[in-house]
């Protein structure tokens, strides 16, 4: 039977946790990787939270698998995880799937604009016409 992206998200929601900024910066602090799933355009677009990791979601399992030619040495799956793409949706999803390939610790944090309000440092673009 097919699934729904409904089902899918309430699957993802129910498996990882989502915290606060606040809390994610305490597990920045004790040695968390905080990991921007957004695409290389919204990078591009609004800029990323300073000291973040972008993998694109597109590439995350790629990255994630040791096995893989394209791992990441960034990840390790006795490190936690936490994740943050534009609003938490992907986050969430992505979450799920760091916990299916055998990563305990992984966090969603939500989006950019959650990491701003908090009051998190964010890099702006880069100006394309530099």
């Amino acid at each position: 039977m097919p699934v729904t992206l409904q089902q899918m998200m309430a699957e993802a929601n129910a498996a990882v946790e989502r915290i606060s900024v606040e809390e994610a910066q305490k597990k920045l602090e004790e040695g968390a990787l905080l990991l921007d799933i957004r695409d290389a355009t919204e990078l591009s677009a609004s800029g990323r939270v300073a000291g973040s990791h972008h993998v694109s979601r597109g590439m995350l399992e790629f990255r994630a698998d040791p096995a893989s030619p394209f791992h990441d040495s960034t990840f390790s799956k006795d490190r936690t995880i936490l994740l943050h793409c534009a609003s938490g949706g992907r986050a969430a999803l992505a979450g799920k799937l760091l916990k299916d390939m055998g990563y305990a610790s992984v966090y969603n944090t939500g989006g950019l604009s959650d990491w701003a309000t908090a009051g998190a440092m964010i890099e702006e673009p880069v100006d394309p016409g530099m």
